[in-house]
């Protein structure tokens, strides 16, 4: 029998796999760039603000008043005139004029009086050019992830849209006869887990889910949703063990997938495979336990998306643990939440249990050795803390 992977190494080849198909960057609308990755540094070719301008509703006015209203665009000394917020000042006498309030000025007769001491100083309420950036100032850098702040920023500078990380496609395939979609399930029957988070999940760590299959436990079906499976990646679940009921191996083997890993050393989520499909598609198979498959999607199909999409993986985090058994040959991932700046594991953390982890922080790596309390250990956030938004559909 071939060993299998480490959880390490199996993370390593799944980054790899996914790096090996980046794909290209996208021009994307502005309107569609929020929680999307920056590709390129954004520079800005202008000024910000590229004019002067008021930044208070109020009159223009140059030297001493009171001073008379006129019309003129730009006034002499000792004249005013209206101007409202935003509106623009020549920029050859914006640092000899001032904006006086309108809380603080009485038009009269012709005439503006100032009713504030001391108001206003030469240059006051008046925005110049360059006070936020001077063009080509570095202003956003690749890799970030764009919030709508990011996005109004862009738009500040003129741009029209943002050249973004490619957002992997993922296309589901659902296994399992005993599973039901709605409602109480019946003794030897369970609800469906996967359906309603899987799509979401994959958002929060880098793909985009553009469809899903339902599959009966045959072969044959098995087979004809893998080769009708149109996206960058293929996520399956349930069917990778060894039993009657389980094609997902048989089926990659009849399509000529090459598998990268064929089993992991880890628990829970010891039979997730990835291959690669004679076309390049790339298939995750994930188990049919809620937690295992969870724990391997957050922990080895991210890396894989990240890779596609031309970024590195989430890294690990160092934690303060509290003790906890290992497993020997295998890495533990265990679900945990920090609590006096401890890592303490979730009590309900068994292959088929979603409780502690709806609950974590993070999944704490442990090692086949395992844990004495307060070592250093590696852990990774769960991804609904790591990233906020979801990617917009395309």
């Amino acid at each position: 029998m071939t060993t299998r992977p480490t959880w390490r190494e199996a993370r390593a080849i799944a980054a790899a796999a996914g790096a090996a198909a980046t794909r290209p960057p996208e021009a994307v609308p502005l309107d569609r760039a929020v929680g999307r990755r920056l590709a390129a540094d954004l520079v800005t070719p202008i000024d910000l603000p590229h004019f002067a301008s008021a930044a208070m509703d109020g009159w223009l006015v140059a030297g001493e008043g009171p001073w008379k209203l006129v019309a003129a665009e730009a006034p002499g000394s000792g004249q005013a005139r209206p101007i409202v917020t935003g509106a623009h000042i020549p920029a050859a006498a914006a640092a000899t004029m001032a904006v006086l309030r309108s809380e603080s000025g009485v038009a009269e007769g012709g005439a503006l009086h100032s009713t504030a001491t001391g108001e206003p100083r030469p240059g006051q309420h008046i925005r110049l050019p360059a006070t936020e950036a001077e063009h080509g100032e570095l202003l956003i850098c690749a890799g970030t992830l764009l919030n709508p702040a990011h996005v109004a920023l862009a738009a500040a500078t003129g741009a029209d849209d943002l050249t973004v990380q490619a957002t992997p496609t993922v296309a589901l395939v659902f296994t399992g006869d005993e599973v039901v979609e709605s409602g109480l399930p019946e003794a030897g029957r369970v609800r469906d887990s996967f359906g309603v988070q899987l799509p979401a999940l994959i958002g929060m760590l880098g793909g985009r889910a553009t469809g899903a299959a339902r599959v009966p436990d045959t072969l044959d079906d098995t087979v004809a949703a893998l080769r009708g499976a149109r996206a960058d990646v293929i996520v399956t679940t349930g069917g990778t063990g060894g039993s009657p009921a389980d094609h997902v191996r048989a089926a990659l083997l009849a399509l000529g997938a090459r598998f990268l890993v064929d089993g992991v050393a880890m628990r829970p989520g010891g039979p997730t495979r990835i291959a690669e499909l004679p076309d390049g598609r790339l298939v995750v198979a994930l188990p049919g336990n809620p937690l295992a498959a969870m724990v391997a999607a957050i922990t080895l199909l991210e890396p894989l998306l990240a890779g596609l999409a031309g970024c590195a993986p989430v890294p690990t985090r160092t934690v303060r643990a509290t003790a906890v058994d290992g497993r020997p040959g295998s890495t533990v991932l265990v679900p945990y939440s920090e609590v006096d700046g401890r890592a303490v594991v979730a009590a309900w953390r068994g292959a088929a249990m979603l409780r502690g982890l709806a609950g974590a922080t993070g999944l704490l790596v442990v090692p086949p050795e395992g844990l004495h309390d307060g070592a250093a250990a590696e852990s990774l956030p769960v991804p609904w803390l790591n990233s906020p938004w979801q990617p917009v559909e395309n």
